[in-house]
């Protein structure tokens, strides 16, 4: 049973990694193909467009940082709430980063055919990020409080 434990643990140190990492490979993909869309449909402004495109990428360097703030051995008492952080701060990562996807596809989309409202079209997107950002501050607020390795 102890050693259950102690892969969940691992498991919830990878976990926000993986998540984060497989969410912003969704939603660059999503944003990406708007972005090869747009380009078909316009004669400028490409540059933008990839900007944009490359967003939810953030979400997988925030993984990283709550990964590497389990620096800490792994015990039976500190892998149960390892793998809660991890896990769940994982997920929301994945699931804000397909969410700002989608929100950085419409901004593509809006902006081909009205240029001059890309400033405010990249709004959604940023307030998905400002979740993302959430999930990192407290998932790192919740790690100091667990019990450090005997």
């Amino acid at each position: 049973m102890e050693s259950i434990i102690l892969i969940l643990g691992w498991i919830g140190i990878f976990a926000p990694t993986a998540l984060g990492g497989i969410g912003s490979a969704i939603g660059c993909a999503k944003a990406g193909q708007a972005a090869c869309g747009a380009m078909l449909d316009t004669e400028s402004g490409y540059g933008r467009y990839i900007g944009v495109s490359v967003l939810p990428s953030s979400q997988i360097i925030y993984g990283i940082v709550i990964m590497l703030s389990f620096n800490r051995e792994l015990t039976v008492a500190s892998s149960p709430g390892v793998f809660a952080i991890g896990t769940l701060s994982g997920l929301a990562l994945l699931v804000s980063a397909i969410y700002q996807g989608d929100c950085c596809a419409a901004s593509i989309n809006t902006s081909k055919n009205k240029p001059e409202v890309f400033g405010l079209s990249i709004a959604p997107a940023a307030i998905v990020e400002g979740f993302a950002v959430f999930v990192l501050v407290f998932a790192l607020v919740l790690i100091t409080t667990l019990p450090k390795g005997t």
